[in-house]
Order: structure tokens, then C-alpha cells, then sequence
């Protein structure tokens, strides 16, 4: 699905191509996808397990970022970690 994310300081934004999982714990944005949105270091790194249980071979989430997203007329602040995906941009979980 295709959802919108806007910097909150500058209100740009794009489209960015986002997999919905209901099995996810957080939301995730690759690194690849980061560009110029400001990155918050987390005080503590989060290890990062793939669906199989094995570890995410991009190591630790170590940043965030906050952002607006919207799809369909809706639009949320959310909390967005950034860690590696391999070719997902964005997986939205249930925060």
C-alpha cells in the first residue's frame, strides 16, 4: 500500500511504499528511505529479530524518527524506528 510521510518541521513529503503487518511490534522504516527527515538517537539500541527468529543481519535499531503520515485523508504524528529492510520501505505494525 501506498501511504504519505511528511517532515514535521518542513511539511515536505513523499509516497513511500509501506507493508502492513499485523504482526510487527513497532514501525520501521528502511535506512535506504531515510533522506533528509532529522534521525533521533535512541538512549538505548533495540536488537532487531526477523520473522524466522534469527537476528537482522543491519544489527540494531539505533534511531528514530517522528513524522506525519497520512493515507486516505487520515493523518497521524507517529514514531518511526529505522533499521534495515532489504527492499520493504516502510512496515507499519501496531504501536
Amino acid at each position: 500500500m501506498n501511504v504519505g510521510i511528511k517532515r514535521i518541521d518542513t511539511h515536505e513529503g513523499r509516497i513511500v511504499k509501506a507493508l502492513l503487518n499485523s504482526g510487527a511490534t513497532k514501525m520501521f522504516m528502511s535506512k535506504s528511505q531515510k533522506g533528509g527527515y532529522r534521525l533521533i538517537k535512541l538512549d538505548l539500541s533495540l536488537q532487531v529479530r526477523n520473522v524466522d527468529s534469527t537476528s537482522n543481519s543491519g544489527g540494531a535499531i539505533m534511531h528514530k524518527l517522528k513524522v506525519n503520515m497520512f493515507y486516505k485523508g487520515h493523518v497521524e504524528r507517529v514514531q518511526i524506528d529505522v533499521c534495515k529492510l532489504g527492499k520493504t520501505n516502510v512496515i507499519l505494525g501496531m504501536p
